[in-house]
């Protein structure tokens, strides 16, 4: 059974009430090839302007269910609502960033962040937006880098170039499958730092598939920790922090407590101690 558990950092500040974006109710997946139950009822909910995160161990599903939230995937059972509309393949409104940065090598910085435009609407309806993502490049601070090729692109950089690519479209919501997760540590702070700031300053609705649990704490308002065999949501964390967050944060002794609750739990379910 899923708990709901409140990591408390301040009484004061209570959330204002706000409009839920993404819906997903009783949601299972199986393979029909195996019949492996990769996720089952699992029930999740993000307001507008939300940043929520998912953890778990490898194998859980947190994969499966990105690739379902995103249009990717069907589900084999439950309801999976964007905006009010079921998700029965991908979106425009739907914002996502993976892994690695897939930047086409033959286009430059600008080009590669008007790609998703130019492939839906044509190269008039990209040429159009072309002010709007040179503005894009300003907001991430590569835009002197618009000219540039891939080739010429550090790690950070690429991944700030993907991030703009996937607001160009304005999406209801952005799906983030560990997206700095190859990046050094140094970079990766940073660029978690810079998603937190792009994400407030444009009220964006988030979802974080990621393995670090102090990355979790640190980038979410709330975050859901999966067991597996099968994938499902055992316990809910709302994570009230002040924002803007900082990386001095981490050393304090109520986000240590956080993140050791998080451990401890994700240790209980993978191994029942």
């Amino acid at each position: 059974m899923s708990q709901v558990v409140q990591m408390t950092a301040t009484q004061d500040d209570k959330p204002a009430e706000v409009r839920p974006v993404y819906q997903i109710e009783r949601l299972s997946k199986v393979y029909p090839r195996n019949g492996f139950q990769a996720l089952k009822d699992v029930d999740l909910t993000l307001a507008k302007g939300e940043f929520a995160a998912v953890i778990g161990s490898s194998g859980c599903g947190k994969s499966t269910l990105l690739k379902i939230m995103a249009g990717l995937m069907p589900p084999t059972s439950g309801r999976v609502m964007l905006e009010e509309r079921p998700v029965m393949g991908p979106r425009r409104d739907i914002g996502m960033m993976f892994q690695q940065a897939t930047l086409l090598p033959w286009k430059t910085t600008l080009g590669n962040v008007l790609l998703p435009i130019e492939m839906r609407d044509g190269k008039a309806a990209a040429k159009a937006a072309t002010d709007r993502a040179r503005e894009l490049l300003d907001l991430v601070g590569i835009g002197r880098a618009e000219n540039v090729y891939p080739g010429e692109l550090s790690g950070g950089m690429a991944q700030r170039a993907a991030i703009c690519r996937m607001l160009i479209t304005d999406p209801a919501v952005l799906l983030l499958d560990e997206p700095f997760s190859a990046l050094d540590e140094l970079t990766r702070d940073f660029m978690n730092m810079e998603l937190q700031r792009i994400c407030l300053e444009r009220h964006a609705t988030a979802f974080l598939v990621t393995h670090s649990i102090p990355e979790a704490v640190i980038l979410a308002d709330k975050i859901y920790i999966m067991d597996a065999n099968p994938g499902r949501i055992v316990e809910t964390i709302h994570i009230d922090l002040p924002r803007p967050r900082n990386l001095d944060m981490i050393n304090t002794a109520k986000f240590g407590e956080i993140v050791h609750h998080i451990r401890e739990k994700l240790g209980r379910e993978m191994y029942g101690s």
